[in-house]
């Protein structure tokens, strides 16, 4: 188990811990245009590749014969080659050279289209006349097409249940978009794998459609760890508001990202083992045909999980009225915050942005609404006492102070006033 599943945020340490807290993102889902179009351009090319050239069936789907006999030391391919194709009846033909795991004589594998007797004797005494081997030494099969079109018919019908399968499950586990989403990937899978036989003219044996069912498997295996991490970030989402789907989408791919690369490094490191080591110097026919159809499988389920599957899901999603109305929220609170932190990074107000866009005449009126406001926030005046008068504003330090009239004099008006009667009566 990863260090991104078993670790909280705090443990968790380098690119991986970085990628899953957010703190780096790699922005997939809003590069959906890019990858739609490299993804575009390879699947015309596969598609071009296969009308054009078609698929190199092996004799197992076609029919054919077979020879095989001891390699010996002076022995090479091109001699083989040559020698087949001098017969005139060996045109097109596949060889092979079987290297036993165990030990032993390496020995060559020559298939050919369906040969008479007449042809089978010719290219039976070429063989023999040039590599000097007896009879006994050289091994004829005869290999029909009906085989071959059998394993086609069960593949294909495995293929079509395998599929059905798969939508029941991510529909009722996940829901329909996802199960789309996820179909897609895989047929882009299948047609660039298919491409590449064809491009390339590489062999299709029963091997190979045993392979490309596998690479199925792991390519829809590596999309639902994505979509469930994508279904647990946005569980709620419409009610909290803190990022769009397709944002929301993105982080769980970035969070899933390191564990995604891994499991494919490790799966594809024995399938090299195999293909380069095992097919390229001991000349492991069958294990060649299956390795090579999981090398190319692996390498574009890996790139389509992370870069079709989870965009596709994202549009799809968007599309919804409710995560429109999200993404318009969203949008807007973001404009809000971008406007401040712009407003602070100039250091300047919105009052004074007012001013250096305003008129004479604009200023004026800002400047008497701004005086009234200061009235409105100092508060009433203060009440002035009985004979005396309000404090007028302190003159100027350059006018000169006016003289302070003096006072009349009031006469005293004499005690004629007969004093109340206290109410309250004295004790006795």
């Amino acid at each position: 188990m990863s260090a991104l599943e078993t670790g909280g945020p705090g443990r968790r340490g380098g690119i991986g811990g970085r990628l899953y807290r957010g703190d780096v993102s790699v922005n997939f889902v809003g590069r959906q245009k890019l990858w739609y179009m490299i993804s575009g351009a390879i699947l015309l090319v596969s598609v071009v590749a296969v009308i054009v050239f078609g698929l190199n069936f092996s004799v197992d789907f076609k029919g054919g014969s077979e020879f095989e006999f001891p390699a010996g030391p002076a022995s090479q391919i091109t001699l083989v080659r040559s020698t087949i194709a001098g017969t005139g009846a060996g045109q097109g033909a596949i060889v092979q050279r079987l290297q036993p795991v165990t030990g032993g004589p390496a020995k060559w594998l020559v298939q050919t289209r369906l040969l008479s007797t007449s042809q089978l004797n010719t290219v039976e005494t070429v063989i023999g006349h040039t590599f000097h081997l007896s009879q006994r030494a050289i091994s004829t099969t005869f290999v029909g097409a009906s085989w071959g079109q059998q394993i086609s018919q069960q593949a294909g019908l495995a293929l079509v249940a395998f599929l059905i399968v798969i939508v029941i499950y991510l529909s009722i586990a996940f829901e329909w978009k996802m199960a789309a989403s996820a179909l897609i990937a895989l047929a882009h899978d299948i047609v660039i794998t298919i491409g590449v036989y064809a491009l390339f003219r590489f062999t299709v044996s029963p091997a190979t459609v045993i392979g490309l069912l596998t690479i199925l498997g792991y390519s829809l295996y590596d999309t639902v760890v994505v979509f469930d991490k994508v279904r647990e970030n946005t569980a709620g989402l419409l009610s909290s508001g803190r990022s769009t789907y397709s944002q929301a989408a993105n982080q769980a791919l970035n969070q899933t990202l390191v564990r995604s690369i891994n499991t494919s490094l490790i799966a594809l490191l024995p399938v090299a083992g195999i293909l380069f080591i095992g097919a390229g110097l001991l000349g492991a026919g069958e294990l060649k045909d299956l390795a090579l159809v999981l090398f190319v499988g692996m390498l574009s389920g890996t790139y389509s999980s992370i870069c079709i599957a989870t965009p596709v899901l994202a549009d799809l999603k968007e599309r919804e009225p409710q995560y429109k109305a999200l993404a318009k929220r969203v949008g807007l609170k973001a404009s809000g915050g971008r406007a401040a932190r712009r407003a602070e990074s100039r250091g300047t107000t919105s009052r004074d942005t007012e001013r250096e866009a305003a008129g004479p005449d604009d200023l004026a009126a800002m400047a008497d609404g701004e005086d009234l406001a200061a009235d409105e926030r100092d508060g009433p005046p203060e009440p002035v006492p009985a004979g005396r008068t309000a404090a007028r504003d302190t003159p100027a330090r350059d006018t000169p102070a006016q003289p302070r009239p003096t006072p009349r004099p009031q006469q005293r008006r004499p005690n004629t006033a007969k004093r109340r009667p206290s109410s309250k009566k004295k004790r006795r």
